[in-house]
């Protein structure tokens, strides 16, 4: 039992990026993406893409893992063709529709519990026809809605509290809001 823990961890540390905190605690961030025609990619750490970007490929579904030990530490949904907001999941879940033909066209993504005091987490989405979007935190949506655009690519950070992070223009799009912005 020893030995499967430790090669478990091995693999989390391999896969993931390492993210310590005010309290000196050290938690592990690592994200995949399930792409059209790819299926699930590998997983990225912290500050890292999901997806793909200029191959007009969309993302059907996320697994974002981000625990401490055995915790939860974070949330998200996802806005899928045709469904909408779908319910929010926890670390190793999968928000969207993998192997579907759906296209995810935004996230929402937050951190809970202790970390949500001390860590900010950044997100920014990859659309079509809109190329990078600006960054956004701690639950707010980022992609777009009612505009049937793909959503493309996904970079997340976790950063402590209060960093300063350029959020680059708006990092979401309704269509009964405002026009998306082409490249």
């Amino acid at each position: 039992m020893k030995k499967f823990f430790s090669i478990m961890l091995i693999g989390i540390l391999i896969f993931s990026a390492q993210v310590t905190f005010a309290a000196k605690r050290t938690v592990y961030l690592n994200f995949q993406a399930y792409v059209h025609g790819i299926g699930w990619q590998k997983a990225v750490g912290n500050g890292k893409v999901a997806g793909t970007v200029g191959q007009g490929k969309s993302m059907e579904a996320l697994l974002i893992n981000f625990m401490d030990g055995t915790t939860s530490m974070i949330q998200y949904q996802a806005h899928v063709q045709d469904i909408g907001w779908q319910e929010w999941k926890n670390s190793g879940s999968v928000a969207g529709t993998a192997g579907k033909n759906k296209r995810m066209e935004a996230v929402r993504i937050k951190l809970v519990g202790e970390y949500a005091k001390v860590l900010d987490i950044y997100y920014r989405a990859h659309v079509q026809n809109g190329g990078w979007l600006g960054w956004a935190a701690n639950g707010e949506p980022a992609g777009t809605a009612g505009a049937s655009l793909r959503m493309e690519a996904l970079q997340i950070q976790v950063v402590p509290k209060g960093t300063k992070v350029n959020r680059g223009g708006k990092a979401y799009f309704e269509k009964s809001t405002a026009a998306i912005p082409s490249i």
